[in-house]
């Protein structure tokens, strides 16, 4: 049983009959939501190492939150049963300590958590509330926190107001798409070329790495015109494989990183370049003619990336994010971990670029 099923059966089975003898009146909502690779469907016996059992995060008003959290993870504590459906429920080896903070409680003997939507908002978003999002906002956000907020499941919702929010934050608005987009082309027009100028020179293993950065933008590239956010990078190639572009992808990438030569390196990426632009034009967001041919009078293949650019930008209608320089959101300005896994520390990051 995976991790989803088995703590959605945790709550049904054990907690939420508990809260309605407990707290009968308490308002709530619950799910599963926030880490864990049970929330993209990808544990497995090696996760259940850590990280891993029956658990709930039970969301609460910061009125109840105040007054019954700490009540109900110590009375929990005295009923909950060890193991349910074989696993143990307590925070077994787990290196995200039990939730403990203003808004946020659990307990290391189990796997019950409470918190308020504020705070979790807070912690994934470095803000307390959706309802002055602006455009320009999005533009800090991880994917990965993104996906972490709106992955997972939510097994009940009282007042609707997790899933509104997830809801909100499902997928980019169609003008920090398209900037995106944009912005995704111009870091593939910045290196396309690089690939065979350092093979040229015999500067092999520089060929491969410059390679290998290309097959990255090209998979982040497919996430964005499937519309999905990328997870973290353990699970960046799963995710990408589940991808309906990435039948289509996947050939040309494997072989401009088995590839020998610079040449073929460069050719495989260009026709992995193809790919993006012809799906670009069948969701006619902006489409534009691919052109595949050498780089000026060099002989290295590449695309007509700038008019890629210059097709996704012209499409945007919001001034605010038409007139950006062509950087890019938090993700595709740094892939940092301590950056992107602190909300807070991103916004500062991304609010220092020129807006």
């Amino acid at each position: 049983m995976q991790g989803i099923e088995l703590s959605r059966r945790f709550y049904g089975d054990i907690v939420r009959p508990w809260l309605a003898e407990v707290a009968p009146d308490l308002q709530h909502s619950a799910a599963l939501i926030g880490y864990g690779s049970e929330l993209l469907g990808f544990d497995d016996e090696t996760s259940r190492d850590h990280n891993w059992g029956p658990r709930v995060h039970i969301i609460l008003s910061r009125a109840d939150f105040d007054a019954q959290a700490q009540r109900l993870v110590a009375a929990f504590a005295k009923v909950a049963p060890t193991r349910f459906l074989g696993e143990p429920i307590g925070w077994r080896s787990r290196p995200h300590p039990a939730a403990s903070g203003p808004e946020a409680m659990g307990a290391v003997e189990h796997g019950l958590e409470f918190h308020t939507l504020e705070a979790r908002l807070e912690a994934h978003l470095g803000l307390r509330s959706l309802d002055q999002l602006s455009a320009l906002d999005w533009l800090d956000f991880a994917e990965q926190k993104l996906l972490a907020f709106t992955a997972g499941t939510v097994f009940h919702d009282d007042d609707n107001r997790l899933s509104q929010a997830r809801a909100q934050l499902a997928y980019f608005p169609d003008d920090v798409w398209r900037y995106k987009i944009a912005c995704q082309w111009r870091r593939i027009a910045e290196e396309q070329a690089f690939v065979g100028r350092a093979g040229q020179v015999g500067d092999d293993l520089g060929s491969r790495v410059i390679a290998a950065r290309l097959v990255r933008d090209v998979m982040r590239m497919g996430f964005l015109l499937e519309r999905r956010y990328a997870p973290y990078a353990k699970w960046f190639g799963s995710g990408f494989a589940r991808l309906p572009v990435a039948e289509a992808l996947s050939p040309h990438l494997e072989r401009a990183l088995r590839s020998e030569h610079w040449t073929a390196r460069g050719e495989a990426l260009a026709a992995a370049y193809l790919v993006l632009a012809q799906q670009q034009n069948r969701l006619g967001i902006a489409p534009f003619t691919p052109v595949l041919g050498p780089y000026h009078e060099r002989p290295f293949i590449t695309i007509n990336a700038d008019d890629a650019i210059e097709a996704a930008r012209g499409a945007i209608k919001d001034p605010a994010i038409r007139q950006l320089p062509v950087i890019g959101s938090l993700d595709q300005v740094t892939d940092l971990t301590p950056v992107l896994e602190d909300a807070r520390l991103s916004r500062r990051l991304m609010q220092q670029l020129p807006r």
